[in-house]
């Protein structure tokens, strides 16, 4: 009796996608634009089997291909759909493509949830605002005054100067300079010191991790665009738009961001110019994660909160009046992962593991590699440590800090 078959797919693979399925149904997908569901359906080798595992990412990337590869994950379940518009071949040129059928070969599937995690209730949109009503594990910060007197100074060296790493000993980002002469340089011309970090990304924490607990500032939360139809998940719908019942300081939401998310080195954030961001206080705030600039269009909010909005959206809504806060699109969305997808998928996983193993068991016929299969109990699923947004920040470490920090 052959064990290998084209035609069937792992069935720990399907546990998984059920699990999707039943967590954030694909009915709550805006399928005006998305591509979500099973993207990758691989063939199933009972001989050379993968482990019981899946692996959560935002992004399917080659790095993240290779990680799935080595651990030898059954399936990935990528949060951003690797596929968006229809495919007229599949070959290796396309990096993408390359990593789909890299995947195939292993026997590993790829699903992608997307927006209908963003729907859901208790999914990415209730996350994001769990995130701003939050509380400090410690007090809240004082908000401080900016010290216009201090200002950002450039480095420079002279054609003699040598070369010196940045003057950070805490920074563990900060690549030391060689220790070499700088190159001459053309009569009337200086050189810049090279005082900038590498790249820096945050790093998402799970749940007992942070230090943000439920919420204690009274607030009220309802979602911008409703969905409606889609029984056992009243309350789904995009976008979310939180009501505190006192105005809070600016500076403090922008605290509970940066815990929430895993302490980024910096984000942009935009104010009125004839306002300061220790004077500013908010009372709504509009959320939506990744790119924003369609479901918080003609939301009337002090505040903006989202992955990315452009820069014509921006200078509308500060010209409004209004503020801006974005992460970087998918640092709106990969804490996500760890903090609350990581734990539901693996609960709801075994209970469908379970129910899928027996179903497979009471069809008869098995070869001796199939029992072996739907004998095995374990179940894992992990983040990626791999993926992250293609942005990182680099931070200049030889400069006076401007103003004082917000807490």
């Amino acid at each position: 009796m052959s064990t290998y078959t084209t035609d069937k797919a792992s069935p720990f693979s399907r546990a998984v996608i059920n699990s999707m399925r039943k967590l954030y149904p694909e009915a709550l997908a805006d399928k005006s634009f998305d591509n979500t569901g099973l993207l990758l359906e691989a063939p199933f080798d009972p001989i050379r089997r993968q482990m019981n595992s899946a692996l959560l990412t935002i992004d399917l990337t080659k790095a993240v291909a290779d990680e799935a590869i080595e651990r030898k994950d059954c399936v990935v379940v990528t949060y951003h759909p690797i596929i968006f518009k229809g495919l007229k071949s599949l070959t290796l040129a396309n990096s993408q493509q390359q990593s789909l059928l890299r995947l195939a070969l292993e026997g590993i599937s790829v699903y992608s949830p997307h927006t209908a995690v963003d729907a859901a209730p208790g999914g990415l949109g209730d996350w994001l605002a769990d995130i701003v009503t939050g509380t400090l594990s410690e007090p809240e910060p004082a908000t401080r005054t900016a010290d216009p007197e201090k200002s950002e100074t450039a480095s420079f060296i002279t054609e003699d100067s040598d070369w010196g790493p940045a003057e950070s000993d805490e920074d563990p980002f900060v690549e030391k300079a060689p220790e070499q002469k700088t190159p001459k340089q053309r009569p009337g011309r200086i050189a810049l010191q090279r005082t900038y970090s590498k790249p820096t990304y945050p790093a998402p924490m799970g749940p007992e991790q942070t230090d943000l607990a439920p919420s204690s500032a009274g607030h009220k939360r309802s979602v911008i665009h409703p969905i409606e139809g889609v029984e056992g998940f009243e309350g789904a719908g995009m976008g979310r738009l939180v009501t505190f019942d006192q105005a809070q300081p600016l500076t403090h939401l922008i605290e509970r961001i940066a815990r929430g998310v895993g302490n980024p080195k910096g984000f942009p954030v935009a104010i009125p110019q004839n306002r300061q961001v220790e004077d500013i206080q908010i009372r709504t705030i509009a959320i939506c994660a990744g790119s924003g600039s369609h479901v918080l269009q003609d939301v009337k909010a002090d505040l903006l909160f989202t992955g990315e909005l452009s820069h014509h959206d921006a200078l509308a809504a500060t010209e409004q009046g209004r503020c801006v806060v974005t992460l970087f699109h998918s640092n709106t969305e990969r804490g996500f992962l760890s903090s609350v997808l990581k734990e539901k998928l693996t609960n709801t996983l075994k209970v469908e593991w379970k129910r899928v193993r027996e179903e497979v068991a009471l069809s008869g016929d098995l070869s001796p590699e199939w029992e072996d299969a739907v004998k095995d109990e374990d179940v894992l699923v992990e983040v990626s440590e791999r993926d992250r947004d293609p942005f990182g920040i680099v931070i200049l470490q030889s400069s006076k800090q401007v103003g004082k920090p917000l807490g």
